[in-house]
């Protein structure tokens, strides 16, 4: 989806993405295919008149983080989405954290700017989480490392 910008010397200039917005976009979708799609089939259905190169590269960083998955089908590939847009988000959010030296205190200063309701969403995920029976570290235990789990 190329949306217009403003104009320079060649016409107008293509407004510039926000990060992730084209993988979103793609992975929308991929979500309402009726069956594994190809990279061409995805790219009729993008606005903005991608080229297939460009739709291949994001089908595959989106298959990179485990977003989508893809089969072989003669020469290329067919994919389906593996994730939704609130998967790939969480992707991101656990890659930044994996990424971080200090995971305590990402953490700590990620759940202390929190708004009141995030912060009781996230207090009632992480009860039911726990209260999964197999779920590592549900029955409070720990490993011989001295995590839960």
């Amino acid at each position: 989806m190329v949306q217009q910008g403003r104009p320079s010397d060649e016409g107008f200039r293509a407004r510039r993405r926000g990060q992730g917005e084209l993988e979103a976009q793609v992975l929308a979708v991929l979500r309402d295919a009726p069956e594994p799609a190809t990279a061409g089939w995805v790219q009729e259905r993008l606005d903005g008149g991608l080229a297939y190169t460009t739709v291949v590269t994001i089908l595959s960083r989106l298959h990179a983080k485990n977003a989508v998955s893809r089969t072989r089908s003669g020469r290329s590939y067919v994919w389906r989405a593996a994730s939704d847009a609130a998967g790939l988000a969480a992707l991101r959010m656990r890659r930044v954290l994996d990424g971080e030296a200090d995971r305590d205190a990402v953490l700590a200063s990620f759940v202390s700017a929190l708004l009141p309701h995030d912060e009781e969403l996230l207090r009632a995920l992480l009860d039911s989480a726990s209260d999964e029976p197999g779920r590592p570290g549900a029955d409070g235990s720990r490993g011989s490392d001295g995590r839960e789990g």
